[in-house]
């Protein structure tokens, strides 16, 4: 077994893009994601990979869309502002069907904001922050081995569907340090027969998404919807706690998910039976395993650190089935066990009188 080492989270996601095979990373610093460049500039030279700071974000992400056509594996990372800016260009990568990873170390916004972790880019990342029918395939890691693990992962499954992934991180988990086991590096990157590699020998490859007939754009349109209805059949993660017994399921992702753990263990310990449901993908939603609990459970406490927006999803898998109910903090600010606690005992004391 692997030994662990203490690292932080923004460093770990870094160190688990070179060992997914990454070896182009274009960017430009902003906080609380900072650390990420500042990581992959000492260590991509080492690889024999390229680390570029890029004049802007918009540039970053168009030299990921020319390095991703070529074929490399390839990523940039940013928070909610300079991800903003780089949305025109992930829709041209979906529309291209060119596989690369974003990150976004979300921070507080509207706006500028603050520094301080948030989850208010939930809408962004899943429900399209650029223009046109597509999607990005979204992972919300919880602990820094997560930050690690699901970055592997993004690269793996963004060249398995031809699709941008997104690695949705809260400022918080970026910054926290913990013990990880480090994985071993990948070896053998898939054969990539689409790439602008030079036509040599074969017809020429050409990405092109402009479509200016309807007809086309449509039917290029039907294609990426049959692809995304493939990612919802397969790729839908989450973690599930002690859900078998619970009256009330808490249901969070990233930071906020160990906020809620922290509740529910602290609720069980006075008797109340409380689960957890943590949804992995953001996009796929998990939205049967969270209907199936709905079927079993009373009610569902939604914690997020927004003003509500992936409770949104939850009430929509839901379906009316059981009361679901909201608790957000804002502006950096991380929800406090207490006062949740309270309001899940409150939430219990109306199971009782029923």
């Amino acid at each position: 077994m692997n030994d662990k080492v203490l690292t932080k989270g923004n460093e770990a996601l870094a160190e688990g893009a070179i060992i997914a095979g990454c070896r182009y990373y274009f960017g430009y610093p902003i906080t609380p994601q900072s650390e990420v460049p500042e990581y992959l500039a000492k260590r991509m030279p080492k690889v024999d990979g390229v680390f570029l700071q890029a004049e802007s974000e918009l540039a970053a992400a168009n030299m990921v869309m020319g390095a991703a056509s070529a074929g490399a594996r390839v990523m940039t990372s940013s928070s909610g502002p300079g991800i903003s800016l780089k949305m025109e260009t992930v829709s041209s990568l979906a529309a291209a069907e060119l596989p690369c990873v974003i990150v976004n170390v979300m921070r507080a916004g509207p706006g500028v904001g603050t520094i301080q972790g948030s989850q208010a880019d939930y809408f962004q990342a899943t429900k399209g922050g650029g223009h046109g029918d597509y999607r990005l395939l979204v992972y919300a890691p919880n602990s820094v081995q997560e930050m690690m693990d699901l970055i592997i992962l993004a690269f793996e499954k963004a060249d398995e569907y031809q699709t941008p992934a997104m690695l949705l991180c809260d400022g918080a988990t970026g910054q926290m340090m913990e013990p990880i086991v480090l994985p071993e590096p990948k070896k053998d990157m898939p054969p990539k027969p689409w790439a602008l590699t030079g036509a040599a020998g074969r017809e020429p490859n050409t990405f092109l998404t402009l479509k200016l007939e309807p007809a086309d754009c449509e039917a290029q349109n039907i294609k990426l919807q049959a692809k995304y209805q493939r990612i919802v059949e397969n790729e839908s993660r989450w973690q599930e706690m002690m859900t078998d017994d619970a009256d009330l399921i808490l249901v969070s992702y990233g930071m906020s998910s160990r906020i809620a753990i922290t509740i529910m263990q602290k609720a069980r310990s006075q008797g109340l039976k409380i689960g957890l449901f943590r949804p992995i993908t953001l996009f796929p939603y998990p939205y049967q395993p969270l209907a199936d609990l709905a079927d079993k459970c009373k009610a569902m406490l939604v914690i997020e650190q927004s003003a509500g927006q992936m409770v949104e999803d939850v009430r929509l898998a839901v379906n009316g089935k059981i009361p679901v109910e909201f608790h957000g903090r804002m502006g950096g600010t991380l929800p406090d066990p207490e006062e949740v606690l309270d309001i899940v005992i409150k939430m219990s004391e109306k199971f009782k009188e029923k």
